[in-house]
């Protein structure tokens, strides 16, 4: 089976048919490693598929400041939901870290088709509902865990996570300095 249905049944089972009408709504695209797929102050319109590859979403500072909210694995939706839910401007942006693969899906066309069938519907409830989740426990994080914990949380949710993303983008996402990770690191080294 297609990893796209499998990834897609894996929050609903659906029909080969309700599959196929989202299949025939996304568009296959390849990006390059440092590629802005949404930008701060743009309205998006689009939501991803993300097949292959690591996306950041950082929100900047006015003095240039860069702090990473998220970081996305293959088979998550990648997106400013709360600006496409709103149609308004995003806060965040949306980067590549490594070339990527991703199928684009046009957000109206999705709601589009939550009205006219009830099966995607659903399927876009439970995605919702999977979104929520993820974003309630990255909270529980920060109010539960230090960053040594959250560290080595990161690094049980990406193993390679050193190799594949940059120290200050690691450091910035545990809400730390690039000196306060590699003490992290260091002791962990020693243990």
């Amino acid at each position: 089976m297609n990893p796209y249905a499998i990834f897609v049944n894996s929050f609903l089972n659906v029909s080969e048919e309700t599959f196929n009408k989202l299949a025939n709504i996304s568009t296959y695209k390849k990006f390059e490693k440092g590629f802005q797929i949404d930008s701060s102050g743009e309205v998006p319109g689009k939501i991803y598929l993300l097949t292959s590859g690591i996306v950041r979403a950082y929100l900047s500072s006015e003095e240039g400041k860069e702090f990473n909210k998220s970081f996305f694995m293959a088979y998550s939706f990648v997106g400013s939901l709360t600006a496409l839910i709103k149609k308004q401007p995003s806060k965040l942006t949306y980067e590549t870290l490594t070339e990527c693969k991703v199928y684009e899906l046009s957000f109206d066309e999705i709601t589009k088709l939550c009205r006219e069938d009830i099966t995607i519907s659903n399927l876009y409830n439970k995605i919702l509902e999977s979104i929520f989740i993820k974003y309630e426990e990255r909270q529980l994080e920060f109010i539960s865990m230090n960053a040594t914990e959250r560290y080595l949380k990161l690094r049980r949710r990406i193993p390679e996570v050193d190799d594949l993303i940059p120290q200050y983008h690691i450091a910035s996402y545990l809400s730390i300095t690039p000196v306060q990770l590699s003490r992290i690191r260091k002791k962990i080294g020693r243990n």
